[in-house]
């Protein structure tokens, strides 16, 4: 049980780096909007802009690396744990 747990264990860890990533990429690029927001409201016109196009490029990378990576990596932990338990292999 050991050794199907340790087998696992790096799909896992994939998942999890890759959906703080993106949680924490999606923080970021809020404030970044936030910013600009702030930026444009004060006068300050060239600066809003480029945080407004600073803040979409990382709100898009956040949801491509959603999409792509960490959902492929849910994909793979969920076949993981489903082929274990298909063989009478129970992971607690």
């Amino acid at each position: 049980m050991m050794s199907s747990v340790l087998e696992v264990l790096p799909e896992l860890l994939e998942l999890v780096v890759f959906g703080l990533g993106s949680a924490g990429l999606s923080v970021a690029g809020l404030y970044i909007e936030q910013f600009a927001l702030t930026s444009a409201q004060t006068g300050r016109t060239v600066i809003a802009v480029w945080a407004a196009v600073i803040g979409c490029v990382v709100i898009a990378f956040a949801y491509l690396m959603a999409t792509d990576k960490a959902a492929n990596s849910f994909k793979n932990v969920k076949m993981e744990f489903a082929e274990g338990t298909e063989y009478g292999v129970h992971m607690h």
